[in-house]
């Protein structure tokens, strides 16, 4: 009797938990939608999303914002392309759609929504980039990686309440903590929700959104290359994660740091690259965008071969930002060897963050005019013509750390005012 007791509290202990664990499986409703960019920002939008494999083809309807409850009606209807996404045992088969809608006005607010038959997604909206250099704002986040729906969440959720109008968000590298797991990927997706769906995303990958094969080759995640649609404008064979986007007077460069510390032969066709895309950049601003620190805020953790490579580069071509995460904790520094002052500028403002509550900590310090230990954080930029403004921000919403930038041409370095409190 006390067998059968035991076996049956064991079936409701496992159907409880059934019921209460959050369920990340793809279903016929699009779940995942998320904005990226493909092509130009003031006249494309990209949008990918998932489904179960019941749904082979969807579609996505558009059209400019006019407050109309018809959204329905004047609509335009595009057919996506899917790719299938199988986890074998590791977690279900999926279908990943993504449409780039095309040919839309500059400076416009647009409606739109993905689906298929009797599954569609709510309505959301996005803003096309100006042509022209035009005021705006983005968000910056560090390493999201561990307890992502539990503790990130509120960081990503912090940071839109504080910039709703952000053009962008930056991830800078280890979005999730175990290459190809469905619910870290499911937790992530779930903490941004409707965000990503406004707001387009610029992910970096990070060493965790990696794997080594059976041959002992390095291989990034297959969700990232389905889920995220991006510019094919990198080197040949790193276009999923080396990538570059002008948006209003600002060049936005994403590099593949794990690649460049490990593997010899993708960092030399970044180095090659990155310095063809500095040279024929003709916004005013730039920044660059990776996970592994030029300069580390921990003495193990070095990177001495990747900044004595690229470093130059970054000096050469007056890069302004240079935001990175990896060493969760958050540094602010100026491009200076290190053990001298950092207050004056020759070159980019180095920083480093971390919005997920994963936290290391700092030991080397001579090269940060500003650090912070075992805080979750989220960064805001503003670009205004020659002014840039940087912030960053605690999770509860207290300002920690704030600068400025003013450029007169993208062919000098730019005046620097520590602003930090």
């Amino acid at each position: 009797m006390n067998k059968i007791k035991i076996f049956i509290c064991l079936l409701l202990m496992a159907s409880f938990w059934k019921a209460t664990a959050h369920d990340f499986s793809p279903k016929a409703f699009p779940d995942r939608v998320i904005l990226t960019w493909s092509g130009n920002p003031s006249t494309t939008q990209t949008v990918t999303w998932r489904t179960d494999t019941t749904i082979k083809a969807a579609k996505a309807q558009i059209k400019a914002e006019d407050s109309s409850p018809e959204l329905e009606t004047a609509v335009a209807t595009l057919d996506a392309g899917t790719q299938t996404l199988s986890g074998g045992q590791n977690y279900a088969t999926a279908n990943y759609h993504h449409v780039t809608f095309k040919d839309l006005k500059p400076n416009t607010v647009y409606a739109y929504r993905v689906g298929a038959g009797d599954y569609w997604s709510e309505w959301f909206q996005f803003t096309t980039a100006s042509a022209q250099p035009a005021p705006f704002s983005f968000i910056y986040l560090g390493d999201a990686q561990n307890d992502i729906r539990s503790k990130w969440s509120r960081v990503i959720r912090k940071a839109f309440s504080h910039q709703p109008d952000a053009r962008f968000i930056i991830h800078t590298g280890d979005l999730i903590n175990r290459s190809n797991n469905d619910k870290e990927w499911g937790e992530w997706h779930y903490g941004g929700g409707f965000i990503n769906g406004m707001i387009p995303s610029i992910p970096s990958p990070g060493n965790h959104e990696y794997i080594r094969n059976e041959q002992k080759q390095l291989v990034l995640d297959p969700h990232w290359g389905v889920q995220y649609t991006l510019p094919d404008n990198g080197p040949k064979g790193l276009e999923k994660s080396v990538f570059y986007i002008d948006y209003q007077g600002l060049r936005v460069i994403s590099l593949d740091s794990q690649l460049i510390t490990l593997d010899e032969t993708a960092e030399k066709l970044q180095y090659e690259w990155l310095e063809k895309v500095l040279k024929e950049n003709k916004n005013l601003w730039t920044v660059v965008t990776f996970h592994h620190p030029i300069y580390s805020t921990s003495k193990s953790r070095d990177n001495k071969e990747f900044r004595e490579r690229f470093k130059p580069l970054f000096d050469r071509y007056h890069v302004d930002l240079v935001l990175q995460g990896h060493d969760h904790t958050y540094s602010r520094g100026q491009n200076l060897p290190r053990g001298l002052s950092g207050r004056d500028v020759s070159g980019p403002v180095y920083l480093v963050s971390v919005s997920g509550p994963k936290m290391y900590k700092v030991d080397g310090k001579k090269w940060m005019n500003v650090s912070l230990e075992n805080t979750q954080l989220f960064q805001l930029i503003h670009i205004d013509g020659q002014d840039l403004k940087f912030e960053a921000y605690k999770a509860s919403g207290e300002l920690f750390d704030a600068f400025s930038l003013k450029k007169i041409n993208r062919d000098q370095a730019a005046a620097f005012t520590d602003r930090s409190l």
